[in-house]
Parts: structure tokens; C-alpha cells; sequence
């Protein structure tokens, strides 16, 4: 609608009954019109059309308006930078439908004399486009796991004998997958009867899953291959030059073995066979070895459920503490918090904490770090805090120099407790902003601060290949699920697996301590 310029009041009443809807807690999938009517911001008309947008009904309106635009413009308004005013003036002043069209127009300098762009606009652009164009096909980890558990369980519905399992990128855990693989061991008869698969060959076959449209690789070999099968599969391909064996093995144990070499981990294979060595000589973490969350966010700023149902939620996972962590005050677009906010919410902790002995409650807040490397908030509201995460949210482009500097003003705050997403990076739609990463883990180092591995699947940050350097110097990682609701708390296993890839066992992982050892930490931390 924004596109076509549509009624600007209809525009707003639609953007904040999606708000509404993001915010609503539980599914609406199973909602009937007169239930989703009760949610508050959402009225008679937005009723009906989510009603039959959930029941795969045609709604009149939505079709008329994908009538009047061209495929490729909902594409561009994915492009980090554009929204649909500009979108609107690409199409109608250049002619622009497609994500190829607007970068040879950026490549040709035809956006310089643009109503709202110029040259710096235009190379912003540009570089936004080559990202996404380079990672187009890519998944994250999470969807691609999605994706080839449900292939799995459709293949298995088929009455297939064998034994299906991830390979490939997948089953390195990589937390970008660029082919989803499978590979089938067993009755090879189970594959030729299957009418599922349309495709095949004696090698591998493609199965695409229609409702995703991806292609997803299966590969097949005898019960007896299992075992160089998975390997040479799973990759990449400078470990399998290392791992060099003849013949056919059931097992890729039996195949080390053979070798004269101990077992790696698949996750631990994109490092050289000597660095994974040592690397695995660590017991590898696991979601066992948890014992608190931090860096959540509930209902005070952008949350969808309230500080007491996180709380639960997480102490029904079994934890022994949980840090609150939701947004400082200079994040007006997340609802951060206001210095009398952060009381009415430290005022609720102690009526938890008072109610509920057993399980802690830390006052935390994910603090901005404001442009010249400053925490938000004066010293007196920042003193109340237990745990401060924090991070970079606004003025992303800086150069390395500069980014650095920010970066260590704030690890050299004595209120910082860890350093939150270091590199900002959105992976698959934007780019790490530049550090120097050795001078940032050594003032970590110095200053007795611990850096975030924020587990959502679409940061995963800091970067794994950084984490033995953090081992090396004594630095303790968080895996923080970065929560804002109850649904995101599981995502600290996403954490967990990536972290396993650089080798992170639990004794370097600041939240595997216990309730009192955490507790003992923040309080050195302060001192």
C-alpha cells in the first residue's frame, strides 16, 4: 500500500495491527474472527482479512494490490536501506523492478541525481545489493534444520527402512547453510520404489520441498559405506585431504582409525586436523551444562511476554538465575527504558526474588553504547545494576579504527559486565562492521569482561573462530539467547552448537557457573 501510496491512515492502522499481532504471545493460527477482534489494536476490518489469511482465503484487496506490483519490487524493499518511499521513486522515476536493474543502476551512477539519494546513498546501496546477491540461496542454520528434519520425516512416513541423517554443512553445524544434505544408508530398493522422489541417480537425487522451495540433496550408499560415505560428505574438503584412507568403512571411527588418527567432531572439522585436535581435547558444551540466562527482554521495552512469565519459563528450563536485560533508554525504538522505568522494574525483581528464594533474579539492562564509547544512563542509575550487557545499536558505520576505540571505551567502563553482538552482524543481511578483534579480546582480557555469543540464529556473534583466542586469554563467553519472548529462549541451543565448532567447553562459558559463583563474579566485576 505504501508503494501505491495508499490511504496513509489505513497504511498506520495496518502497520501497528501487525505490531499488535507480533506482540500477541501465542499463535492466532487456531483464533476464530471474533477472538482475534478481542485483540486489543486490531479492528473489525483487520479481523476479517488475518481471519482469512490464516484459513488460505483470498482477500480482494491484497490481491488487487499484488496485481498492480511487480514481483521484483517486494524483493527490493528486503535491501537494507530501502523502504518503499524510495522503492516507489526507483520505480517510477527509473523503471526499476528488479534487484538485477537497481545494481547496474548504481554501477552506471544513475541514482546520484535521485529526490533522496546521492552518491553516498547510492554506494550504500550498492554494497547492500552485492551482499545480498552473494548470499541469495544461502539459509540460516536454524531454517535449514527445519527444512531437512521435515524432509526426514516425510521420507520415514514413506516407509523408508534405512537410517537418514544431516551431512554436509548441516552436520558441521554451520550457522550458514548454502545445501541442505542428507544422506541415506540402507535397502537402496527403499529409494527406486519411492514415487516422493522424482529425480535419481545411482549417486544422490534432489527432493524439493514444494512449500519452501528449496532443493534438498540426498545423498545414498550401502549400510557397509556408511562410514566414508558421511565423511567425505560432510567435509569440507581440506579435512578429507588430511583424513585420506582406501577402501570402505561402516563407521567414520573405524575409518580414524585406519588412519592412524583420533575421531574429530563434524563441527570442529573446518579447522586443520592439528588445531581440531587440540581443540577437541576440551570436553565440547552442552545444554546441560547451563545453569542461568541472561540478556532476555520482556514487556518493559520490546518484549512480548512480562518479566515474571520469562522468569518461569526460564526457571522451568531448569536454570538457577536469569538476567534481565531489556533496553536502555537512548533505544526509543525498542522501548527502552526510562530511569524511572529501570526502578518500577528493579521494585518488581525484589518482590520476585523475595517470593521465590530458590531461583534469581539479576537487575540487568542491555545498555547502548552511545557513539563515543559512553554507556547510556549517569552513573547513579547504572550503579543500581547487576549486569550490564552492552552493546552497539545505532552509528554502525565506522571505520576499524574507530569502531575499535568505541568498542574498548565501553569494555573500560567499570559497569561493563559483558560486551553484547561485538560485530553487529545480521547474518545474510549485513555485514559485520570492521574490528580489530585481537586488541578488543586483549582489553576484555584487562578489564575482566566477558563477551557475548548472542545465540539467535540471525547473529550468532561473536564469530566462533574468535572464541579460542577468548579461551587463550581468559576471556569468558555468555551465550545469551537475546530473548523477547518465551519461544526465543530455546534459541541459546543455536548458542551452544556453533560454539562447539570452536571447541568451548563450560568451564569458559560465563553463564555455566552456579547461582552463587555467577553472583560472586559480578560482584568482583563491580568491585
Amino acid at each position: 500500500m505504501e508503494l501505491h501510496e495508499e490511504n496513509a491512515f489505513k497504511i498506520k492502522s495496518l502497520q501497528n495491527g501487525a505490531f499488535q499481532i507480533d506482540r500477541f504471545g501465542s499463535p492466532i493460527e487456531g483464533l476464530s474472527e471474533a477472538q482475534i477482534l478481542e485483540i486489543p489494536g486490531i479492528g473489525k476490518g483487520i479481523a476479517q482479512k488475518i481471519h482469512r489469511i490464516i484459513h488460505g482465503e483470498h482477500d480482494e484487496e491484497i490481491d488487487a494490490l499484488l496485481a498492480r506490483t511487480p514481483v521484483g519490487l517486494m524483493e527490493l524493499l528486503n535491501v537494507k536501506g530501502l523502504g518503499p518511499k524510495k522503492v516507489r521513486v526507483l520505480w517510477k522515476e527509473l523503471e526499476i523492478e528488479s534487484v538485477g536493474e537497481l545494481l547496474y543502476a548504481c554501477n552506471e551512477n544513475r541514482l546520484i541525481e535521485l529526490s533522496g539519494f546521492g552518491a553516498k546513498t547510492q554506494e550504500n546501496i550498492r554494497q547492500a545489493l552485492e551482499y545480498v546477491l552473494q548470499n541469495e540461496g544461502k539459509l540460516h542454520f536454524d531454517e535449514a534444520e527445519i527444512l531437512a528434519n521435515e524432509a526426514i520425516l516425510q521420507l520415514k512416513n514413506t516407509g523408508f527402512s534405512g537410517v537418514l541423517e544431516f551431512t554436509g554443512e548441516l552436520r558441521r553445524q554451520n550457522e550458514v547453510v548454502t545445501h541442505i544434505e542428507l544422506l541415506y544408508s540402507g535397502d537402496t530398493s527403499d529409494i527406486h520404489a519411492s514415487e516422493t522422489l522424482k529425480k535419481i541417480d545411482n549417486v544422490h537425487f534432489e527432493f524439493t520441498l514444494a512449500e519452501a522451495r528449496k532443493p534438498l540433496l540426498i545423498h545414498v550408499c550401502a549400510s557397509n559405506e556408511l562410514g566414508s560415505a558421511q565423511h567425505r560428505l560432510t567435509g569440507p574438503a581440506e579435512h578429507c585431504t588430511e583424513i585420506a584412507a582406501t577402501g570402505t568403512f561402516a563407521s567414520e571411527e573405524d575409518l580414524y582409525t585406519a588412519v592412524g588418527k583420533s575421531y574429530t567432531h563434524p563441527a570442529l572439522r573446518d579447522w586443520s586436523y592439528a588445531e581440531a585436535s587440540k581443540l577437541s581435547s576440551n570436553k565440547l558444551l552442552e545444554l546441560s551444562d547451563f545453569r542461568g540466562m541472561l540478556h532476555c527482554h520482556s514487556t518493559y521495552s520490546d518484549g512480548v511476554d512480562s518479566l515474571e512469565a520469562m522468569a518461569k519459563a526460564v526457571e522451568g528450563m531448569g536454570m538457577q538465575y536469569f538476567g534481565i536485560c531489556d533496553h536502555s533508554r537512548s533505544a526509543g525504538y525498542a522501548g527502552g527504558l526510562s530511569e524511572q522505568k529501570v526502578l518500577e522494574q528493579h521494585a518488581e525483581i525484589d518482590r520476585l526474588n523475595a517470593a521465590n528464594p530458590k531461583f534469581k533474579i539479576f537487575k540487568g539492562i542491555e545498555s547502548d553504547i552511545l557513539v563515543d564509547g559512553s554507556l547510556d544512563y549517569p552513573e547513579e542509575i547504572l550503579k543500581q545494576f547487576d549486569l550490564i550487557v552492552a552493546s552497539v545499536h545505532s552509528v554502525l558505520r565506522m571505520d576499524e579504527a574507530k569502531a575499535t576505540a568505541r568498542l574498548i571505551r565501553a569494555v573500560e567502563n567499570p559497569y561493563t559486565c559483558i560486551l553484547g553482538h561485538p560485530s553487529g552482524r545480521l547474518l545474510l543481511s549485513r555485514r559485520p562492521y570492521p574490528i580489530d578483534y585481537p586488541k578488543l579480546i586483549d582489553a576484555c582480557a584487562a578489564n575482566g569482561v566477558s563477551i557475548e555469543l548472542n545465540a539467535h540464529p540471525y547473529r550468532l556473534d561473536l564469530d566462533w573462530r574468535w572464541i579460542p583466542r577468548c579461551m587463550e586469554k581468559g576471556v569468558k563467553i555468555s551465550i545469551n539467547p537475546d530473548a523477547h519472548r518465551i519461544d526465543g529462549l530455546r534459541d541459546i541451543r543455536y548458542g551452544m552448537l556453533v560454539s562447539q565448532k570452536a571447541g568451548l567447553n563450560a568451564e569458559n562459558v560465563l553463564n555455566c557457573l552456579d547461582a552463587a559463583s555467577f553472583e560472586s563474579w559480578l560482584k568482583t566485576r563491580k568491585r
